[in-house]
């Protein structure tokens, strides 16, 4: 039986344009075209693990606008409950403003997070026992930093393993790394929160221990194309991406944690979740968009089942 993942986090509109190259300061660049659709880091992580076969459920809040359809009508499409969708009367839905270079398939982005902001204790109260009820809580740090305290706190009193995705890398409580179960930046944001530059896996190494004095149990550094460096109190291993044609790396690392996480609610180690993350990431990124991008669970096994034979 699949255990039940809760995403905690944010939805927002984005708005996806492809240039030539990207901007520098005061340039105006001639755009190849523009893509309006789904994304947020944890919408985009709740519904990677949903087309890949999760048994999860999203707590986002959202604005009384046009905006909040293109959330819920995704939803609908895709059969993910709108139980725990919030709203906001006065603030709108949150938007990501998206400019990636069609050379190289880089990114630039920026988040505007406005319904997605103003999480309140009252809110998260009324969604409590939905994360009381689930066996897994994967959260970002793309709403207001308060409620991540609030739920992983929740959580964590309850038995429910944590996961948090350290994106956009932001100071946190201190006393909130012991309450979580496995910590997934990428390289930058190792750096910001133990301050080791990642250069090779014996910095990835040090950074990881870093996060175990804090009191974190499980630490996974994903490195983009290279793949992810995998540590847990007896074991270090760096797990190699899948090598494809990116053509935009928009949402990879999302994508990545939604795989990661389905693949331990099925009963996964954390080895072969991380292998099966990176497949699905790999496969995203060979489409254009954040949450259109996910990939299939049949997509993601073939993959999978190639490398192997």
């Amino acid at each position: 039986m699949k255990e039940k993942i809760t995403v905690f986090g944010s939805f927002a509109v984005d708005l996806m344009a492809r240039t030539p190259h990207l901007p520098v300061p005061g340039e105006t660049v001639k755009g190849s075209m523009f893509k309006m659709g789904p994304g947020g880091k944890g919408f985009n992580q709740c519904v990677a693990a949903k087309k890949a076969g999760a048994n999860v459920t999203m707590i986002t809040k959202l604005g009384r606008d046009t905006f909040a359809n293109v959330a819920l009508d995704t939803m609908t499409a895709l059969d993910i409950p709108k139980d725990h969708i919030m709203f906001s009367e006065d603030v709108s839905t949150a938007t990501a403003l998206i400019m990636v270079d069609e050379t190289t398939s880089q990114n630039e982005i920026v988040v505007t997070l406005g319904a997605c902001e103003t999480i309140s204790k009252e809110d998260i109260e009324k969604v409590k026992n939905e994360i009381i009820e689930s066996d897994y809580l994967l959260v970002q740090l793309e709403v207001n930093i308060d409620a991540v305290e609030n739920v992983v706190k929740i959580a964590h009193e309850n038995g429910v393993k944590v996961i948090l995705n350290t994106a956009p890398a932001r100071a946190i409580d201190e006393a909130l790394f012991s309450m979580i179960d496995i910590i997934t930046p990428n390289e930058v944001e190792a750096e910001i929160l133990t301050g080791v530059h990642i250069s090779d896996e014996t910095k990835a190494q040090e950074a990881c221990n870093i996060f175990f004095e804090k009191g974190v149990k499980n630490v996974v550094i994903t490195s983009g194309s290279r793949g992810v460096f995998v540590a847990t109190p007896d074991e270090s291993k760096f797990i190699p991406a899948f090598k494809v044609n990116a053509i935009d790396t928009t949402g990879a690392g999302d994508a990545f944690n939604g795989g990661f996480c389905t693949a331990l609610a099925e009963g996964k180690s954390i080895w072969e979740a991380a292998k099966f993350g990176n497949a699905l990431a790999a496969l995203s990124v060979t489409r254009l968009g954040t949450t259109t991008s996910m990939p299939t669970r049949e997509e993601i096994d073939v993959l999978i089942k190639e490398i192997v034979d």
